[in-house]
């Protein structure tokens, strides 16, 4: 055969082998979609106090892009919806919170993968009004004593336990119901103050009272545990994971920012290091 014919016979078989290769080789699978994930909740899931603000977010809120959920969403890739705002109550949810700020539970629809939200603390303004109590009368005995104790006993735990669990435990279960497919994690308060010893000089909070702010937490996070048992949500246990790092720690180990001489505009709210270590633990919990 002429050379130029084989020439041509050849660069046809190849053709043709390359063809045949490239139908047997199956397409490459498309990349999944990325999930859609929406952060609900108050000032510890919004990040108040800490810069810079989410540009997106209404200013009121005061969200911060370096806030749980946005750690969150950057390290499992998800699109986020982030409508977390300071000041937040279980009942915003449900109503609008501020002019132009909807309804939180607005933002969930049937297509929502993950949830996440921390809420409860601002009910009946049960938490922050023992905090800014209990640090008023400490500072009338100069720290001594338990005052706040004294004066409110079990009226602040009652609240928690006979108001702020029902309206968790119902958030939870409308929820799954607008976004039932969605794995939904209601993640808990971190220490705000130790077990014992306080540090009045940047907590204006009696010695004796110290002991019975931190039974109210605990009773706080526990309903809020028990809420999630209750409905299939997962709650992501901050208590082990904050010891050691309330208020009272030294700068650069504490996550939770003091009334007095703290680095945050917004005290006794989580500093960056907080929404850092919130967010690993939502990670660790969700498996991610």
């Amino acid at each position: 055969m002429p050379l130029a014919p084989r020439r041509r016979l050849a660069a046809a078989l190849a053709s043709a082998t390359v063809l045949v290769a490239g139908c047997l080789v199956p397409a490459a699978a498309a990349a999944p979609p990325p999930e859609e994930y929406v952060a609900l909740g108050d000032s510890y899931s919004a990040g108040s106090g800490i810069l810079p603000l989410a540009p997106d977010a209404r200013p009121v809120c005061l969200q911060s892009t370096r806030n749980y959920p946005h750690l969150v969403a950057d390290r499992i890739g998800a699109d986020l919806t982030d409508v977390s705002c300071s000041g937040a109550e279980t009942g915003d949810l449900y109503r609008n919170q501020h002019l132009f700020v909807p309804a939180q539970l607005d933002a969930l629809t049937s297509k929502t993968d993950v949830v996440t939200l921390t809420i409860g603390g601002n009910d009946n303004s049960t938490f922050i009004s023992a905090i800014l109590k209990c640090g008023s009368l400490g500072a009338l005995t100069v720290g001594f004593g338990s005052p706040c104790k004294n004066t409110y006993g079990s009226h602040f735990t009652d609240q928690v336990e006979q108001v702020t669990y029902p309206a968790v435990r119902q958030a939870l279960l409308d929820i799954q119901e607008r976004a039932p497919k969605a794995e939904v994690a209601i993640v808990g308060y971190p220490w705000i103050v130790p077990a014992e010893k306080g540090c009045f000089a940047k907590m204006s909070i009696a010695q004796g009272d110290i002991p019975y702010l931190r039974d109210l937490q605990a009773t706080l996070n526990g309903v809020i545990e028990q809420a999630a048992a209750e409905t299939g949500a997962t709650f992501v246990d901050m208590a082990e994971r904050s010891e050691g790092r309330d208020a009272c720690a030294p700068y650069g180990e504490r996550w939770i920012e003091p009334i007095l001489f703290g680095t945050n505009v917004v005290p006794v709210h989580p500093n960056a290091l907080g929404e850092a270590g919130m967010a690993e633990a939502v990670l660790a919990t969700l498996g991610r």
